[in-house]
């Protein structure tokens, strides 16, 4: 496990890159596909990495509680190297309930994170809807516990979305993201 804190080139305002990425649902996915949301928080994730599972449960959430905001995982890692990682594996997250976001994606290419300029996982982008593009709000830690052993008191995301979804701006600061680096091919 390697340790890593996000550093994206993406800049808040900046358009969200496009893709479009198979769901462990059977489904396709692109950004259109959540247009009917107000806002997009999109997480570089994994299966293995003990930084993205403590966050399982907080994403599960998130997606459980905010009906204009959709929460989206996508893994990037390399399943060959990782197993834990491959497409089969996050099928079997997804239908034991242990992870339950709106959409899982794989991005076995590893293209989408490179575009995104994601480092480790967890790391989320926060998108706001402005109709014909999604835009970046935040880009950050989801709460305050920098190590998965930890219980959060501060919930950013949290307060971003809600930002987001009032139309009011994220003053919330940019804080790199804590997690291990994406393994990349």
């Amino acid at each position: 496990m390697v340790a890593k804190e996000s550093e994206s080139e993406l800049d808040r305002g900046d358009e969200a890159p496009s893709f479009s990425l198979p769901g462990t649902d059977g489904e396709t996915y692109s950004l259109d596909s959540f247009g009917d949301s107000d806002a997009l928080l999109l997480v570089f994730t994994c299966n293995h990495c003990p930084y993205a599972r403590a966050k399982f449960d907080l994403l599960n959430d998130l997606a459980a509680e905010y009906d204009d905001a959709a929460v989206v995982g996508i893994n990037p890692n390399d399943a060959e190297e990782y197993p834990e990682d491959s497409f089969e594996k996050m099928r079997a997250s997804v239908d034991s309930g242990e992870i339950a976001y709106d959409a899982y994606l794989r991005d076995e290419s590893q293209e989408v994170a490179a575009a995104y300029g994601a480092t480790c996982t967890p790391d989320p982008f926060l998108f706001r809807n402005e109709g014909d593009s999604w835009v970046l709000a935040y880009h950050g830690r989801l709460d305050d516990a920098l190590n998965p052993d930890e219980e959060p008191s501060e919930f950013y995301i949290r307060d971003a979305i809600d930002a987001v979804l009032a139309g009011e701006a994220v003053e919330i600061p940019d804080r790199p993201s804590r997690g291990c680096s994406i393994k990349w091919t």
